[in-house]
């Protein structure tokens, strides 16, 4: 780009591509968004529209809480280029002691909930040690983590599950946030679009939301806009958000059907926004990306890589301790195997959501969509009446397709 010496205040001018050629060079970015819209319009269909019912959707959301909590941290770990496979069996043996605490020794929930997500950064602090400072390889150390606290379980609750919870603790998981709104208002909506009943809040929350989405969509535009940045094409851009904006406000009315907000629906999009902010906007989140990228450029320049490593696993610790209790609490009772395998479903949206395996690529959201992803797909066949063997198979093929996928961009990109 070249300005005028008289000139150099003049705003710079960045030639937009055109729809085509934009989506192709952000296939990675956008190609999940497209996939998840094809998946849950294919399993409508199929369904005989029993995928989008008002009830379905908040089991959705419900039975997929714990994986996008943990998927969260995952990410991190991920972009950091490490790998954490005991997140399930951290998940397992939280849910465990949380149990053992309120049921079997009557310890207040909330007392029970603060100790176990000591203990969950306390396991990953133990992990990132001997990764981050002994430099011994994660899979390795989490593969013992994973046996060590399978066995912990196990032992934990003598083979035996353990429960019911008191409603205070099973609440985190199972309740819903009150309408705040008078229900003169609910009523008056409710006959409005011919429903039985409708919870303002929840329609005014996903209202809200989608302001949102367009708000800081126009801001992020005309910021690119103001540094020169190549943006997406005008039509693209306006497609996009009026899609996100939609999906927000259709998703929310579905819930203000039912019961309203779930409250781990409120956890979870808390949760996602803190951590997309720290990824995207802090100095931590750039040396993440940096330490994932290439590690020796990045301690070469200065950061420390060691703390950064130990601080990635101490947060995906807490993040599978939260989870534990979301389980558990749902579930209504610990049970020995609790979170076995859950991991694998973790790494699959992790990788699903366009994160790299070499590290130093991937985004919350992206995460999280890939997450919704696997849920949708786990929701959908099972609905259609899929055996588990096929559904194995099925979730097998789609990570290795994405994992494909990344390989193939990065060719493309060299």
């Amino acid at each position: 780009m070249e300005l005028a010496d008289s000139d150099t205040n003049a705003t710079p001018v960045v030639k937009t591509k055109g729809i085509g050629e934009y989506i192709s060079s952000h296939l990675r970015q956008y190609g999940l968004l497209f996939a998840l819209i094809a998946v849950m319009a294919f399993f409508e269909v199929v369904t005989d529209g029993t995928l989008l019912r008002a009830v379905n959707i908040t089991n959705l959301q419900l039975q997929n809480s714990y994986i996008i909590i943990m998927a969260l941290g995952m990410l991190i770990v991920i972009v950091s280029g490490n790998i954490d496979l005991s997140v399930g069996s951290v998940m397992g043996f939280i849910g465990a002691l949380a149990a053992v605490m309120i049921v079997n020794y009557g310890q207040s929930p909330y007392i029970t909930m603060i100790v176990c997500l000591a203990i969950g950064g306390l396991i990953g602090a133990a992990q990132g040690y001997w990764v981050a400072y002994w430099k011994i390889p994660s899979f390795i150390v989490t593969l013992a983590g994973m046996l060590v606290f399978r066995g912990l379980s196990l032992w934990l609750l003598e083979g035996q599950s353990v429960g019911p919870f008191p409603k205070e603790f099973q609440i985190i998981a199972t309740g819903f946030v009150p309408d705040m709104f008078p229900a003169g208002m609910g009523e008056a909506l409710a006959d409005l679009f011919g429903a039985r009943k409708v919870n303002v809040l929840a329609l005014a929350t996903g209202v809200v939301a989608a302001a949102l989405v367009v708000w800081i969509g126009m801001r992020q535009r005309a910021q690119n806009k103001a540094y020169g940045i190549e943006d997406e094409p005008t039509s693209f851009f306006i497609a996009r958000n009026v899609i996100i904006a939609a999906a927000l406000v259709f998703v929310m009315f579905k819930l203000s059907l039912f019961r309203g907000l779930p409250n781990v629906l409120i956890t979870m999009g808390v949760l996602t926004i803190i951590y997309a902010f720290i990824t995207e906007t802090t100095t931590v989140g750039r040396r993440i990306y940096a330490l994932g990228g290439n590690q020796k450029a990045a301690k070469l320049s200065g950061i420390k890589t060691e703390r950064l490593t130990f601080l990635a696993f101490t947060n995906m610790g807490v993040l599978a301790a939260a989870a534990g209790l979301v389980f558990a609490a749902r579930l209504n009772t610990a049970t020995p195997k609790a979170g076995f395998a859950l991991e694998l479903d973790v790494i699959a949206a992790v990788f699903i959501g366009g994160a790299s395996m070499s590290g130093g690529v991937g985004t919350i959201i992206g995460a999280v969509v890939g997450a919704f992803l696997m849920g949708v797909l786990n929701n959908g066949m099972s609905i259609m009446g899929i055996g588990i063997d096929y559904q194995q198979m099925i979730k097998g093929l789609v990570l290795l397709a994405a994992v494909i996928f990344d390989v193939y961009n990065k060719n493309k990109q060299g």
